[in-house]
């Protein structure tokens, strides 16, 4: 019998790099928003910060010309437009090319930004709902959309990212106050803004208007190329640092419960802040790969880089500014997750403060990974042990110790915490119900951790009559804002309900604004009248809460943009019946318990909820 070869071709394929598309590819027919051309680049290498630079310190693979080239673009803003708002989430900074910006510190309302005013229904309101509420999906009334508005400016339908103050020509003369407010924070050209937000990934502390009479042009600096100008030029990378240890640092320390209830002196705090270091572990952009991750056959902790390890000395307490820690233990031939970290915990608290106080020093007792990104400060050993545990100390002894230090509420075998013991009361933490090991793994590698009001549905007393579904419907007129379905581990399922995250990364990148943590709760809302169904909130969500929809008139049409001619599309999710006196329908609708919002944050919670 003949033998037949058969030769397989094969094709190799680079991996994709993040300059393959370009940082403005989804602005191609954008006039004010573009790539440099060769001449722009030319200019912008002889301007400073980059004249300044040193081109051979930059490696053959990421020279700063191509830095420059794929991780900028240019924007050009008017007279009034917001280039960033206060409580905004970013991932870029700034450089002002061309004519100038004013800092508004406060003075602002919240609709000239893009955001809708809470208002709270009364129970006249809502009764009046369920016999109003129109039975065609997704009613919306066209008169309150300003492409349908007469004599009101439409809200541009761009990809752009360009914002302006709605309806407003120039926003420091309809606002007064803040134009007053405005004097001396007015931003020249070659200043360099929004940097801190961009790699710590933290909420914009001051709204940004362009205010030259003519235009504003800007150089967007998107975090990984801002990352890489730091990293190999020394000069901007103290620049940023000098920046964060004076406008950022003190702040995320004096925000900490523990060293709050230090009761530091201002001599003590800078010696403090000279001290502290800032870091960062993990993927800045967890949420574009974790999912991808998650579909590896891996060990998902080979994908989490540690930060510290059990057994070793503790060379410094670190106090978590954003992101999130998995905390495991040795367990056999591997490890179990056991806890995790977050914003405003602290780690190695026991062992520092066991340290301080025996000659037996203690090693570290747990290993502490970054589930995704992790920022930390981290204040040396000896800066506690002179400065922090002394004041500890006094705190400890008048009883004026926060109950819970940190993040570090399981307590650690074969430990004894004396610091733990008297922010609990007693000599010995109470024993409570723990969560399964293999529910914190859960938690922990799909990132519920990040949510603060999770929807948990308990499928052992789940009928699936729907009540949850028909009363958020009910308070949305007949449009439910999220779906009774979602990951499952056990009995317990996640539903595909928004979270209302920690780390909202849907609100990065809005163009307008229009999703935004409301003033006072905190809750992440979208405004309706402001959305121009981009698509950006839906695509970063990495736990596909939120949809898109088309919404239609009263008399059941779909809505068509007058301009454009295409349905007009809005971003839709859980708003926690914010405007609802009585909090969220869903949980208060389900007769059996089996619905319930937590904040993966309050461990002793969840312990008690799952252990029922």
């Amino acid at each position: 019998m003949a033998q037949v070869q058969v030769q397989l071709q094969t094709q190799i394929i680079d991996k994709p790099k993040r300059w393959d598309l370009p940082f403005s590819r989804d602005l191609p027919n954008e006039i004010e928003c573009r790539d440099l051309t060769e001449q722009e680049l030319d200019q912008l290498l002889e301007a400073e910060p980059f004249s300044k630079m040193d081109a051979s310190k930059f490696p053959k693979s990421l020279p700063l010309r191509e830095i420059l080239r794929n991780d900028t673009r240019t924007r050009v803003y008017h007279n009034g437009d917001a280039v960033v708002r206060v409580g905004d989430y970013g991932n870029s900074a700034f450089l002002i090319l061309e004519g100038d910006c004013r800092a508004v510190i406060e003075g602002l309302d919240a609709s000239a930004l893009g955001r809708g005013k809470k208002r709270q229904r009364s129970p006249l309101d809502s009764l009046i709902s369920l016999f109003t509420n129109p039975k065609s999906p997704e009613v919306r009334d066209p008169s309150l959309y300003p492409q349908f508005a007469e004599g009101k400016a439409a809200v541009e339908n761009s990809a752009s990212g360009r914002v302006f103050a709605q309806d407003v020509p120039n926003v420091l003369e309809l606002f007064p106050d803040a134009y007053e407010k405005t004097q001396n924070n007015v931003m020249p050209q070659g200043s360099l803004f929004g940097e801190l937000g961009a790699l710590g990934r933290v909420q914009r502390s001051v709204t940004v208007l362009a205010s030259d009479p003519t235009r504003t042009k800007l150089l967007e600096i998107r975090w990984q190329g801002l990352r890489d100008l730091m990293k190999y030029d020394g000069a901007l990378r103290e620049h940023v640092n000098q920046l964060f240890r004076s406008r950022g640092l003190l702040g995320a320390l004096q925000s900490s419960p523990l060293l709050e209830s230090a009761n530091l002196t201002a001599q003590q705090w800078e010696e403090v802040v000279a001290e502290a270091e800032f870091e960062t572990f993990g993927s800045y952009d967890w949420y574009g790969t974790y999912q991808q991750l998650r579909q590896k056959d891996e060990d998902p902790l080979s994908q989490e880089p540690i930060i510290s390890e059990e057994g070793q000395y503790p060379n410094g307490l670190l106090l978590v500014r954003a992101g999130f820690g998995r905390l495991s233990r040795k367990h056999g031939y591997g490890e179990h997750t056991f806890g995790y970290l977050g914003k405003g915990d602290v780690y190695g608290l026991t062992e520092l403060m066991h340290n301080a106080e025996s000659e037996d020093h203690m090693p570290l007792q747990a290993t502490l990974r970054a589930a995704g990104y992790m920022d930390v400060v981290r204040i040396p050993t000896r800066t506690f042990e002179k400065i922090i545990y002394p004041s500890l100390k006094i705190a400890q002894e008048k009883g004026e110790l926060p109950r819970s230090l940190s993040g570090e509420q399981i307590e650690y075998e074969g430990s004894q915490s004396a610091a733990q013991s008297a922010a609990n009361g007693h000599a010995e933490k109470s024993k409570k119900n723990k969560l399964d090991p293999s529910m914190m793994e859960f938690l922990v590698e799909n990132r519920v951790i990040n949510g603060t009001q999770t929807m948990l549905i308990d499928l052992d007393r789940c009928t699936r009559c729907d009540e949850c579904v028909r009363a958020c419907a009910s308070g949305h007129s007949n449009n439910p804002r999220f779906v009774r379905h979602g990951r499952i581990h056990s009995h317990y399922m996640v539903a595909n309900a928004c979270m209302h995250c920690e780390d909202p990364v849907c609100m990065i990148g809005c163009p307008t604004g229009a999703i935004h943590r409301t003033e006072g709760g905190g809750e992440v809302a979208i405004n309706d009248l402001t959305c121009i169904g981009c698509s950006t909130c839906a695509n970063s969500c990495p736990y596909e809460n939120i949809r898109m929809v088309s919404v239609r008139d009263q008399s059941n049409e779909v809505m068509l943009d007058p301009q454009k001619g295409r349905p007009i599309v809005k971003a839709t999710k859980c708003d926690l019946c914010v405007s609802h006196a009585g909090g969220p329908a869903c949980e208060r609708a389900c007769p059996h318990d089996a619905l319930k919002r937590a904040d993966m944050n309050d461990l002793d919670f969840l312990s008690d909820w799952f252990n029922r």
